[in-house]
């Protein structure tokens, strides 16, 4: 079972759960040289020493970045699965794989993607398997993917979340049409890059913290106060004998939280777009 239960031995432990990493992970957590680099944590302050991210808090636990390999281009040389690791710093698990020249790379796991399995990425040859990466002119129409490039050579920078799935629906003029994980379809690029595949540990937003403590040692988030709570000389949102309606949501630097357009109008990329995504209007952009 991927999701393991806590016993309410606690207050904060009654309906806390955890993913159960030993049913998930497998093979040899091995601690591969040029994979992995240290990270120092900015605790949420500039190269001055001013804090510009109110919410972060120190540095917490030491952690490691592993290098990921985003563009998947060692066409042509199988590599085999040797772990299913955890990474601090995403949602999703990585695998390690071992090529069959000896160079060994992290990619994202997808789901069923097993240790000891075949990976292989490439135009020719290649087939759609789960873990394959190949463009998109050359993958079958209604293929989930995940990993997907914006511009060829670039890397992945769509669907690369645990749990989350795109799908390939046509190709016009030079273009593939993918429906992204929040339902909006855009226009890509059909030399951009894919991995086949849905992206694995799919229960990780199943996980329910318990207690705030345990949320605060695991994202390093500080907890953030309401903006009616606070006065007027601190947040738009301030101010007031009592609490009342009537404001407008917003971030304390005046940003709209709420149904507030974020999106340039002019933006380059608006093109790009054939449908918005879920929630908002169906807009056709020629």
């Amino acid at each position: 079972m991927p999701i393991r239960q806590y016993k309410p031995t606690t207050a904060g432990r009654r309906g806390a759960s955890v993913i159960d990493y030993k049913a998930e992970l497998a093979g040899d957590a091995q601690r591969v040289r040029g994979l992995r680099e240290s990270y120092a944590s900015t605790g949420g302050r500039n190269h001055h020493g001013r804090v510009t991210n109110r919410a972060m808090a120190g540095h917490g636990q030491k952690r490691y970045y592993r290098k990921v390999d985003f563009m998947r281009d060692k066409d042509g040389v199988p590599a085999s699965v040797a772990a299913i690791e955890y990474d601090p710093f995403r949602s999703a698990f990585i695998a390690r794989l071992h090529y069959a020249d000896g160079e060994k790379r992290y990619i994202i796991a997808p789901k069923g993607l097993k240790v000891g399995g075949k990976v292989l990425s490439g135009a020719a040859g290649v087939e759609p398997d789960v873990g394959n990466a190949m463009p998109l002119s050359t993958m079958p129409l209604g293929m989930v993917i995940h990993n997907i490039e914006l511009q060829p050579g670039k890397g992945a920078q769509l669907a690369r979340a645990a749990g989350v799935e795109a799908r390939l629906v046509a190709r016009e003029g030079g273009h593939a049409h993918v429906v992204l994980p929040s339902g909006e379809m855009r226009k890509v690029p059909e030399a951009c890059r894919a991995t086949i595949g849905q992206v694995g540990n799919v229960d990780h937003e199943l996980v329910v913290w318990g207690k705030a403590g345990r949320h605060f040692l695991a994202t390093r988030k500080r907890p953030t106060g309401r903006g009616m709570a606070k006065n007027p000389v601190d947040h738009p949102m301030g101010g007031g004998a009592a609490r009342r309606k009537g404001h407008i949501p917003q971030s304390p630097s005046g940003v709209l939280a709420k149904g507030g357009k974020t999106r340039k109008s002019k933006a380059r990329t608006n093109r790009q777009i054939i449908r918005r995504r879920k929630g908002a209007p169906v807009e056709v952009v020629s």
